[in-house]
């Protein structure tokens, strides 16, 4: 790939603001985000004209945007996307122990258990779908304290 050699100086982005999801109900999808996620909602203003219901852990710095609209269900997307959550050791091995009571969907369909984690060797993820289809992962990089707890 060729370089271009257009001046950077004076722009760099400061942090993803909102990931946009096509959701069928945007409270219902919120409660669903609160209960799996902790995801607060932080801003309704263009919820009823259409626009998305802000959903976020961080008081509005990094936000889910939820659109009612076409979801991806379980039809072939373009590329990977995929939303990641990095949380902390503790907060990885608290996710595993609620995992099967939250019953949440595998990319396969079957249901996610305690056991569906992957190790990365510097990392540990855990992947899983919302009710609409759309793909998460959550991701720590306490490595030692989760091999530790979940390798006996």
């Amino acid at each position: 790939m060729k370089e271009n050699n257009l001046p950077t100086q004076g722009f760099k982005v400061q942090q993803i603001d909102h990931i946009e999801l096509n959701v069928t109900d945007l409270y219902q999808a919120a409660a669903w985000y609160k209960k799996v996620f902790g995801l607060e909602v932080i801003n309704e203003r263009w919820a009823d004209v259409g626009g998305p219901l802000f959903v976020s852990s961080d008081s509005g710095s990094t936000n889910l945007a939820l659109f009612e609209g076409d979801i991806p269900g379980d039809r072939k997307l373009v590329g990977d996307f995929r939303v990641a959550f990095r949380v902390d050791g503790e907060g990885f091995l608290a996710f595993l122990e609620r995992a099967g009571a939250l019953q949440l969907k595998t990319r396969d369909g079957g249901f996610l258990s305690a056991d569906d984690y992957v190790d990365h060797d510097e990392s540990w993820s855990v992947y899983f779908t919302d009710p609409y289809g759309n793909r998460f992962e959550i991701t720590s990089y306490d490595y030692d304290i989760i091999k530790h707890a979940l390798v006996r």
